[in-house]
């Protein structure tokens, strides 16, 4: 197929794609889809080998938030009976994050709901960033405390913070249709404000909120420009009690082109296979393991995931490898010229384009997707926040 033997040249070259070939990957058809994957997966393996880089996250203050992503079952009313809890003490979220670190995780991805975090905020995460350093040696880092005000990127930098993830979601054309207490603008602007401050950037999307592959095309082309380190990609678990609780739009095969596309737009950049994985992709998240190079272990803010040891498992069986403490994520290319800058950003040196009404009570959700699984969304009733062990 011409259409991936250019895409396999660009993304070994860090070229970028043009949109037209972009859209194409999502439009192949599901008689192509084991061609697109082998082809972004000889990407994946050029930058990446077989690594797969695991990460934990540990959900610091759950519920409650003021802002009304249609996305999240964290919302302004939401009506999804998920954990609600203030913020947990530094002792309680390092020991979660231990729980993670044990099981492989290489970063802790620390989290709290809410529009951003207050200065006193940022000193509690910053005591609980302490906490997890001092504990695991040679652990990595990343905060999610929603949009920044000026100088606490660095202060987060200061207290041992390696990362900053604020994903950008969807395009800037339907961002308002998704939210309204806060602007797509606004979103890129806090990025920025990490990648300023030394941290190394995380963002990324939601797939299925009803999207077409023109708006796909258009947040992973921003996401392109922004430069971000890692790049996550979620695809939307349809909470009752959200706006979006009807939204089944995913097959797997779908998933698989999505995280295909994605590969070969930010060939380079960490990948990660994130939210919705379970829901979706199913019996075939193995074959995104050759398109993606990191995954979450375990569970996620407010659902259950598999469990950690059958990531593990899956990882093993499929023939990669779990990424250690020991080894830098990212090529040698991107390293290097994060170092120059003084940044976590990873820029890329020359050569290639710069990286840019609610719902029914429930059980009257309809699929519209065939075999769609409503059962898999499980609300999240363990680990940070309850009594219960942790899956890790």
């Amino acid at each position: 197929m011409d259409l991936l033997n250019t895409l396999v040249d660009k993304g070994l070259r860090r070229e970028l794609p043009t949109r037209e070939e972009a859209l194409a990957v999502l439009a192949t058809s599901d008689d192509e889809l084991l061609e697109v994957v082998a082809a972004a997966g000889k990407v994946r393996r050029q930058w990446f080998g077989r690594r797969v880089k695991l990460n934990y996250l540990v959900n610091l203050k759950s519920g409650l938030c003021p802002e009304d992503c249609s996305y999240c079952s964290q919302r302004l009313g939401s009506k999804a009976e998920i954990l609600k809890y203030t913020w947990l003490k530094p002792d309680e979220a390092s020991k979660a994050a231990a729980a993670g670190v044990a099981g492989g995780a290489k970063r802790v991805c620390l989290v709290a709901s809410g529009r951003g975090p207050t200065d006193r905020d940022v000193d509690r995460v910053s005591q609980t960033i302490e906490a997890i350093k001092e504990q695991n040696e040679g652990v990595e880092v990343c905060a999610c405390l929603g949009l920044l005000s000026a100088g606490q990127a660095d202060r987060l930098r200061s207290a041992g913070a390696d990362a900053y993830n604020h994903n950008l979601n969807t395009s800037e054309g339907t961002y308002g249709d998704i939210t309204t207490t806060h602007t797509y603008a606004d979103r890129v602007e806090t990025v920025q404000q990490a990648q300023a401050a030394g941290l190394s950037a995380c963002s990324g999307l939601i797939a299925g909120m009803g999207e077409s592959d023109a708006d796909l095309v258009d947040v992973v082309f921003s996401l392109r420009e922004l430069d971000p380190d890692s790049v996550p990609v979620n695809f939307l678990i349809p909470f009752e009690g959200t706006p979006l609780a009807k939204e089944w739009n995913l097959t797997p095969q779908r998933c698989l082109r999505i995280l295909a596309m994605v590969r070969f737009v930010c060939p380079d950049v960490e990948v990660r296979l994130a939210g919705g994985r379970e829901v979706h992709l199913r019996s075939m998240q193995p074959l995104a393991l050759h398109l993606v190079n990191s995954i979450f272990l375990g569970d996620y803010l407010t659902s259950e995931g598999q469990a950690g040891q059958a990531d593990l498992d899956m990882i093993a069986d499929a023939g990669f490898e779990v990424e250690g403490a020991g080894t830098t994520t990212l090529p040698r290319h991107r390293t290097d010229a994060a170092a120059e800058t003084g940044g976590g950003c990873g820029s890329h040196a020359g050569g290639c384009a710069p990286c840019g009404d609610v719902a029914d009570e429930p059980g009257d959700t309809e699929a519209e997707v065939p075999g769609a699984r409503t059962d898999l969304v499980a609300v999240r009733r363990r680990g940070a926040g309850t009594d219960l062990a942790p899956n890790a």
